[in-house]
């Protein structure tokens, strides 16, 4: 008789895979699991079925090589020996910045990102980095001393917006090269970054025949293949964290991506406002419209930048690129608690 045990893995992210294991017979594979936190500043959980322990410590190094890899190449805050990384890419000397010769994975994420940027009207912008790192350091300086959190000035923000053209970040692919052609442009790709980095890492694990996993790198999931025969659950964690209730989704997916964009991690608190890390290149402030997005896609980078696009944009603005886009679901809860969804979305419902 076939067995199946469920259970949630205890993880501080977004989405949390709820695994199912099925045994039908002594010769099934076990099911593994790992946790590091050595990648994109965040936790990353390994889960996947395997004949022995062996044979899953061997997919593990594969994976934690290349989250390593992706890691120093895409950091905006550390430089690296030998390694043209973004970080290096947004430094200036005597007051401008380098054209340097990069690894093909920053033209690939650079050339992605610029098309992601036409896709969504601009409201997806890596070349938002001299705003965003305002905000970065005025919300750490707000977490380290919440008594004296401020907001950004202002008229600050809108000095840094004049200097996010993307147009000024020249890509030579024959070169392999990228200049940035205003001083004061600097690159942050953290809305795309990790999951385009999770997607090459599956992609390599395809190439290898490697199939029965689920990565989990802060709560961008990517499944690949099943859990055992059956799809892997998916939990979507609830953005009204008082709430007894942990997840308001649990979903069933199976060579699919699962990310979310939301508004109750990463904030500090302001005059009793919490003020959060995704900023509306509009209005220059964290978006208000939606407690949380969810994308539902194939490619966990295109998922990634998708939910932080649909966060910012409104509704049905959101809506028509949803349905515009093949193979994509999303759903939207509100700040009433008000959930919507694409039309395809509830297919993957339990």
């Amino acid at each position: 008789m076939k067995k199946v045990i469920s259970l949630f893995l205890c993880l501080t992210c977004a989405l949390l895979p709820l695994l199912t294991f099925s045994s039908c017979s002594v010769d099934a594979p076990e099911k593994f699991k790992a946790y590091y936190f050595d990648y994109f500043d965040t936790a990353t959980t390994i889960v996947g079925y395997a004949k022995n322990q062996q044979e899953f410590d061997a997919v593990c190094e594969i994976i934690k090589g290349e989250l390593e890899f992706y890691h120093k190449q895409y950091t905006i805050y550390n430089s690296y020996d030998g390694i043209n990384n973004i970080c290096a890419l947004n430094k200036t000397v005597n007051g401008a910045h380098k054209e340097l010769r990069v690894d093909k994975c920053i033209i690939d994420l650079l050339l992605f990102c610029k098309q992601l940027y036409t896709q969504t009207d601009g409201q997806l912008n890596v070349a938002m980095g001299s705003v965003l790192s305002i905000w970065h350091s005025y919300r750490n300086e707000g977490m380290d001393d919440p008594a004296k959190a401020q907001l950004p000035p202002m008229d600050r923000l809108k000095d840094a917006s004049l200097h996010t053209d993307i147009e000024k970040i020249i890509i030579d692919e024959e070169k392999q090269t990228v200049f940035i052609s205003d001083p004061n442009v600097k690159l942050d790709v953290g809305a795309v970054a990790k999951g385009y980095a999770v997607e090459r890492v599956v992609q390599t694990l395809i190439g290898e025949g490697i199939t029965g996993y689920v990565l989990n790198v802060g709560g961008n999931v990517r499944t690949i293949g099943s859990g055992n025969g059956t799809p892997w659950q998916v939990g979507i964690e609830n953005p009204d964290t008082d709430s007894e209730q942990a997840y308001i989704e649990l979903l069933q997916l199976e060579d699919k991506s699962l990310v979310t964009s939301g508004n109750y991690q990463r904030f500090y608190v302001v005059d009793g406002k919490n003020y959060h890390h995704i900023i509306d290149p509009e209005t220059l402030m964290p978006g208000e419209k939606f407690l949380s997005v969810s994308v539902i896609t194939t490619d966990s980078g295109y998922a990634d930048g998708l939910s932080t696009t649909l966060f910012l944009k409104d509704f049905r603005d959101g809506m028509e690129l949803i349905e515009a886009t093949e193979d994509t679901e999303a759903m939207w809860v509100f700040p009433d608690g008000t959930r919507k969804y694409s039309s395809g979305f509830k297919a993957f419902c339990q």
